[in-house]
């Protein structure tokens, strides 16, 4: 199967190509089969709204009646110029406006289940991200503690995270609470010694 991406322009196009020629496919092989033309449209709608792109979606649903409308005229005979055939294609829509609503509503599910799905990946793609994110910034908290807790140490010198308790690296300071200090004993006068 192809899986071209139309745009909502080429949307419109290839539904309105493609009904007037199968209906003037069925006009000359079938003799203006209302029924046949109703199973192509279906068809088409189908196709349409699975060939067009992302960001052109709810186009689909749009242009598909259009087209349909587009190549009934072939279909419809009329008598009497330019008013019996405009009766004759009221006539026909009012006749076959099952077909037209069906083919609009198979092409607005499977737009709707394509949007569903697009929205389910990109939650999914989203997930995805954060989940890396937070993989790389636990990384990265866990390289620190290993450089501050290797061998003890850490950084500036103190004990790392690793360290025993009661370690002290170079440099540091023992800040725990010193007892009072014991009274200095009194200096002691000099004796001079006389010289004789």
């Amino acid at each position: 199967m192809p899986n071209p991406r139309l745009t909502g322009l080429g949307c419109g196009l290839f539904c309105g190509v493609s009904m007037v020629v199968l209906a003037g496919l069925d006009r000359l092989l079938l003799g203006a089969s209302a029924t046949v033309y109703g199973v192509l449209f279906l068809l088409v709608s189908a196709l349409s709204a699975g060939w067009v792109r992302r960001g052109d979606l709810a186009s689909a649903p749009v242009v598909v009646p259009i087209a349909f409308a587009v190549g009934l005229p072939l279909l419809a005979e009329g008598e009497g110029g330019l008013g019996g055939h405009l009766m004759a294609l009221v006539t026909a829509l009012a006749l076959e406006a099952g077909w037209l609503y069906g083919g609009t509503l198979v092409a607005g599910v499977i737009v709707t289940v394509r949007k569903l799905r697009l929205m389910a990946r990109r939650v999914a793609e989203r997930e995805r991200d954060r989940v890396g994110e937070g993989e790389r910034g636990g990384s990265a908290r866990e390289g620190r503690v290993r450089v501050g807790g290797q061998g003890g140490r850490s950084r500036d010198g103190g004990p790392g995270r690793g360290a025993a308790p009661g370690t002290r690296g170079p440099g540091s300071y023992d800040h725990r609470p010193v007892g009072p200090r014991s009274p200095r004993p009194p200096a002691q006068p000099r004796r001079t010694v006389p010289r004789g």
